[in-house]
């Protein structure tokens, strides 16, 4: 994620990481349907309106590294070296994506989603945000003569990858294989 460069941004970044730190904590502390934002933002010692300022809905707070993940697809596709072939950067960012999902004290966030109809349902919406952005990148991208149909179906598999391998026993062997898929399919839509 992008450091904030002025003091102002840095104390609205703060304040951003405050609330979603306690909103976390509320969460797994008390379960998710339990805890409202204005207890949310009492414990976080601001204002309702500054919640929602920095957070469009309740389930935003959960998933708060939204923005990162999207950027950090979409970046993998930009900012890629003039040579580099675009699978082999997808699949190494989806692996690294799925690591941080995976790294230590994620499971009891994980299991919180996974038992809440309302953040399943959001982490849905938000997959389905993702893969249109990822498409729209692919699509962007001079480098990759493909149709349109070839660029969202391989954001959308990209996106299914990371959600497969996070809820999978062996994530790393799940990306690999999926993307030996992606690969082929990608392969297959060259002109």
């Amino acid at each position: 994620m992008t450091e904030p460069s002025g003091r102002r941004e840095r104390k609205k970044a703060a304040t951003r990481q405050r609330i979603a730190d306690t909103a976390l904590r509320l969460f797994l502390e008390r379960g998710y349907d339990a805890v409202g934002i204005r207890d949310v933002a009492a414990a976080s010692d601001v204002a309702v309106t500054t919640v929602f300022s920095h957070f469009a809905s309740k389930e935003a707070l959960v998933f708060e590294r939204d923005q990162d993940f999207e950027q950090r697809l979409t970046r993998a596709v930009a900012e890629r070296p003039p040579h580099e072939p675009l699978i082999p950067a997808l699949h190494r960012e989806v692996q690294a994506l799925v690591r941080h999902c995976l790294a230590e004290g994620s499971a009891p966030v994980r299991r919180m989603i996974e038992g809440s109809p309302a953040l399943r349902e959001y982490e849905e919406s938000m997959s389905l945000r993702h893969a249109q952005a990822l498409a729209a990148a692919l699509a962007a991208d001079p480098r990759l003569p493909r149709s349109v149909t070839a660029c969202r179906a391989t954001a959308r598999f990209t996106i299914d990858a990371y959600a497969l391998a996070c809820q999978a026993e062996d994530p790393e062997a799940t990306v690999d294989e999926i993307f030996r898929m992606i690969t082929a399919a990608w392969e297959a839509t060259a002109p």
